[in-house]
């Protein structure tokens, strides 16, 4: 029987609080970020300012600098400067805390997911890059005069090619799209998950269900926790949301650590997961806890 993790929710920005994390400090990292979807935000200040990496790359695809590839990308999505200077020190400082068998989850919708992948390709290296994974559904509005977007796209990052994590006999199998084809005893079985996953979104009336608009499905989080972690490794949610990362890990034995500067996500998070310990390290302009 598998012994429930601790989870700990930290209320605050998430650059300021991981910023007091350890090195090396989790074996799984999964950020899900708010979407660039036109809205400009608020640009923090010192939003360019990298965090130091010990022997991070900084040579692009085909050995082009970081800083000029940033300015090419600019010329192609003139809010790139907005949302990646948000992004950016966030994906640095998760690299720092990924322990050496560690895996980076970066969990994006069309509009970055390309830029993304050169991006950290060019701050990370190439030869970390793990997977591409398509998150596809079938639900919400029907477009009339294109495709519908029905996917979502998680990027995967190892620290170490050679030592990562990955447990494939751990993740929850899927029915072969045509059983006829294999052996009963293989229909029985199913298949292993490969980098294209259809699961529904979380159900409107569903008991999984608990009202934070960018809710997760515990599905999704259970494969990625399942297959890139042990029981007793640590986990890290930057954008933790409803919590579902941190109820999922609990679940399979792993220690969760979540943050959000949103009140509405700490209330649903508590809600949640009433086990977990809260500390609250907003700052006022005061300057006091």
């Amino acid at each position: 029987m598998t012994t429930p993790g601790t989870i700990r929710i930290h209320h605050g920005d998430n650059l300021a609080v991981t910023a007091g994390l350890p090195d090396e400090s989790f074996t799984l990292i999964y950020l899900d970020p708010p979407f660039n979807t036109g809205r400009m935000r608020r640009r923090p200040a010192a939003a360019d300012a990298a965090v130091a990496v010990p022997g991070r790359r900084t040579a692009g695809f085909r050995g082009r600098e970081y800083e000029r590839l940033r300015g090419e990308l600019r010329v192609y999505d003139d809010r790139f400067d907005d949302y990646w200077g948000f992004l950016q020190p966030r994906l640095l400082q998760a690299w720092r805390l990924l322990a050496s068998d560690g895996t980076l989850y970066l969990h994006l919708d069309f509009r970055e997911a390309h830029y993304a992948k050169v991006l950290m390709d060019a701050l990370f290296g190439r030869d970390h890059f793990l997977n591409e994974l398509i998150w596809a559904y079938d639900y919400g509005a029907k477009a009339r005069r294109r495709w519908p977007t029905k996917h979502e796209t998680i990027l995967v990052y190892v620290k170490d090619p050679q030592r990562y994590w990955f447990d494939s006999s751990a993740v929850d199998r899927e029915p072969y799209m045509a059983p006829g084809l294999v052996t009963p005893e293989k229909a029985a079985r199913g298949k292993l998950p490969t980098d294209v996953w259809w699961h529904t979104i979380v159900p409107t009336s569903g008991p999984e269900r608990t009202g934070y608009p960018t809710q997760k499905p515990e599905g999704i989080l259970r494969r990625i926790i399942q297959a890139s972690s042990r029981e007793g490794d640590r986990v890290l949610d930057f954008f933790a949301g409803s919590g579902t990362t941190g109820a999922v890990a609990a679940a399979l034995g792993r220690h969760a650590v979540l943050v959000d500067d949103n009140p509405e996500a700490i209330a649903v998070m508590r809600a949640r997961m009433p086990q977990a310990v809260l500390s609250d390290e907003r700052v006022s302009d005061g300057g006091t806890p």
